[in-house]
């Protein structure tokens, strides 16, 4: 087991966790710890560390343990080894991720306290997206203001994105370097990117993951007047942060925020259901078409994640009646029951449809022997 790595993604009250050996690509062992809230870090990694000795998994041997953090900001725009600067910083941008950093960061204190002699490296969901052109990275409002407060369009899902587009490089047999994509990370959150020659050109969320795509939870692209006028009217910043992050998107429109709950409510006669699932598709397009123009046309659009690996009907509800822009979803392939990377458009059409699984475990693997060695 020598040189794999233990990769770990830290929710809020959870821990998933897989052990990759880099050379082959294999997963060792996976699995996950719920109820973090209740039981505590330690109890977790006591059990993490019997799992990993049932499984004869050494780790004075493992190559390093990688962490998925979601927030890089501007100074970690690559795979970083963590030490106590690292740890400060990362807890610093808490401000710029209040739900999603400190799950990461609790998850890293607690490994550097199990495994003290196991190398630490983070892995940010921003990084991809740090070189981002100037014209697709700045908000339209006072220069001063932005500076000092560090607002710029980041980006997130990065590790997806990346994974996606050289997969789908891969899978066309053509280098990343010539392709154009337009990348759909569809989940219960949902991002939207575009790639030209392997880099990004734009991406759908900002300076936190709420703008964008419509989401299972969070609204996406939003007036910020309408945060005015609630705030005028009475709710406050925590009530904002709550109604953005937990009571918005599908969830707000139609109670429910799992897809397949959405779907059966549509299929039920649920017209709000049936309003939010359209606005879903409406804004999935919207982003397609946008992103089309910035690239100046595509080789391929790319479905993953969850929802967009998943749910043919979404894939194809969200591309119809796009012909004129060169892409036409074929209904058998797009339907059939297949696992892996396949295409799901029509012969002859100028742009490829592609459904790519994702694997960011594999891709934090992959970039933690890349700075290891």
């Amino acid at each position: 087991m020598t040189g794999a790595v233990l990769v770990l993604n830290a929710g809020s009250s959870s821990l998933k966790y897989r052990v990759i050996e880099p050379v082959t690509e294999q997963t060792v062992l996976r699995g996950a710890l719920e109820r973090l809230d209740e039981n505590g870090w330690d109890g977790a990694f006591t059990q993490l560390n019997r799992t990993l000795e049932d499984a004869g998994v050494d780790p004075g041997e493992l190559l390093a343990a990688g962490h998925r953090v979601v927030h890089g900001g501007a100074r970690y725009t690559t795979p970083t080894v963590i030490d106590d600067e690292v740890e400060r910083g990362i807890e610093e941008l808490v401000e710029l991720a209040p739900l999603h950093n400190p799950p990461a960061l609790a998850g890293i204190q607690a490994t550097r306290a199990a495994f003290p002699d196991l190398r630490q490296v983070a892995v940010f969901d921003t990084a991809f997206f740090a070189a981002l052109p100037a014209a697709a990275a700045t908000y339209a409002i006072d220069r001063g203001v932005a500076e000092k407060a560090g607002i710029r369009r980041y980006g997130f899902h990065g590790i997806s994105h990346d994974y996606v587009a050289g997969e789908a490089a891969r899978f066309l047999g053509r280098p990343l370097a010539e392709l154009s994509l337009v990348v759909l990370h569809l989940g219960n959150g949902a991002s939207a990117s575009a790639v030209r020659g392997g880099r990004p050109v734009d991406t759908s969320m900002g300076l936190t993951p709420l703008e964008g795509l419509v989401m299972g939870t969070r609204p996406g692209d939003l007036d910020p007047g309408v945060l005015l006028h609630l705030l005028r009217r009475g709710t406050d910043a925590d009530g904002l942060e709550e109604l953005l992050h937990h009571g918005s998107g599908l969830q707000g429109l139609a109670g429910v925020h799992d897809f397949r709950d959405l779907l059966a409510a549509v299929d039920d006669g649920d017209e709000h259901a049936r309003t939010a699932y359209d606005v879903y598709c409406h804004r999935l397009k919207k982003y397609v078409g946008a992103y089309l123009a910035v690239l100046g046309g595509a080789d391929a659009v790319v479905f993953t994640a969850g929802v967009g690996e998943h749910v043919a009907r979404l894939r194809a509800d969200g591309l119809r009646d796009l012909a004129a822009l060169g892409i036409e979803v074929d209904e058998a392939r797009n339907v059939a029951d297949a696992d892996g990377p396949r295409r799901i458009g029509a012969d002859g059409a100028a742009v490829e449809l592609l459904v790519v699984p994702t694997d960011e475990e594999l891709a934090i693997t992959r970039q933690v022997a890349a700075l290891l060695g």
